[in-house]
């Protein structure tokens, strides 16, 4: 249920704060709309879980995605995050999306025309190389995996990025992502790196690319971790950070 009251947009800013600003090692940012066993899974692991209430800005399916409001700035766990403006991601799109670029390290991939400034300046004095591309949803579309390897739903996406020599970038087929009030989640959405692991929001088996995917990933001396119990799931990401963030 999405909070429209002044009393609920208080308590989604007075959240967001508290992520922004009381960081710690282990921590994971996750939506509250994620699977209780997933919780006790990372809970188990040791991190603590910062949950991100739903945003009284954006439609309630997807108003308490963490990849709408913040952008890991790279692909190892202890890479900084840019907090957003809470206030700033909206309905409709492209207002929603002007923290939802996809970062290694060393790209920032996102639709450069709707990307908020800040974050952009950012990226820059990071030295991050920009890379463009039509969709503006790009890390609900991209499972980061490491520097120089994502995985992705999207054909635009993929045709922009095998132009790059020391990137490795697989290619799945679309859909076979649950989000509640759409059509389809995306499998960027339902994903994200956690120490050695690169986690799935339910049961990626189910995913016609199943195999695929994982050797992608374990070829790249990770583990994947997907639960049976319940479907392939979009979340906004699962975004590990470690000490403190821009």
């Amino acid at each position: 249920m999405v909070h429209n009251s002044r009393n609920g947009i208080e308590l989604f800013l007075s959240c967001v704060s508290q992520i922004r600003y009381n960081l710690s090692m282990n921590k994971v940012h996750l939506s509250i709309g994620a699977n209780p066993l997933f919780y006790s899974y990372l809970e188990r692991l040791g991190y603590q879980i910062v949950t991100v209430l739903e945003s009284p800005y954006l439609n309630s399916g997807i108003a308490s995605h963490p990849d709408l409001f913040m952008c890991k700035m790279g692909s190892h766990p202890k890479s900084s995050i840019f907090f957003g403006n809470p206030k700033k991601p909206k309905d409709p799109y492209p207002k929603d999306i002007l923290y939802n670029a996809a970062c290694t390290g060393k790209y920032f991939i996102h639709n450069l025309s709707a990307s908020d400034k800040t974050l952009l300046l950012r990226a820059k004095e990071m030295g991050m190389i920009l890379i463009d591309v039509r969709q503006g949803y790009t890390k609900c579309n991209t499972v980061v995996v490491d520097e120089n390897s994502l995985i992705t739903s999207d054909e635009g996406i993929f045709n922009t990025l095998v132009r790059y020599s020391d990137i490795d970038c697989l290619l799945v087929q679309p859909g076979y992502v649950d989000l509640p009030s759409y059509s389809t989640g995306f499998i960027g959405g339902a994903t994200g790196r956690v120490g050695d692991r690169i986690l799935f929001h339910g049961n990626l088996k189910c995913h016609p690319d199943y195999y695929q995917i994982k050797q992608f990933i374990e070829l790249r001396g990770l583990e994947t971790v997907s639960f049976d119990e319940f479907p392939l799931t979009d979340i906004g990401s699962i975004i590990e950070t470690s000490g403190w963030s821009e």
